[in-house]
């Protein structure tokens, strides 16, 4: 599964107010943080990259994780510090 929270992005498709630094955050139905990001290049940028599914650009976050038991999960974004504004969430179920 890939998890991207795009905020810079949307401005070049006229999305007013983009998140310009998001962070995202993965949790399972307990409420527990499996993993996070801030800056998708920080963390699995070679694994991302492979997907094909990259965020386009650096302060973007993406999280790339292994097969999921099957239940309810959460994803929050965040933008850093008191960034605020328009974001997507995306998740992807990789082959």
């Amino acid at each position: 599964v890939l998890a991207r929270a795009i905020g810079p992005s949307l401005t070049a498709v006229g999305v007013p107010n983009a998140l310009q630094d998001p962070t995202l955050e993965l949790h399972n139905a307990s409420g527990t943080t499996i993993a996070s990001n801030d800056n998708w290049k920080t963390d699995q940028q070679t694994q991302i990259t492979a997907t094909g599914l990259a965020p386009g650009d650096d302060r973007e976050s993406a999280i790339l994780s292994a097969p999921l038991a099957p239940g309810n999960y959460t994803a929050i974004v965040r933008g850093t510090g008191t960034n605020t504004g328009v974001a997507v969430v995306e998740i992807f179920q990789l082959p």
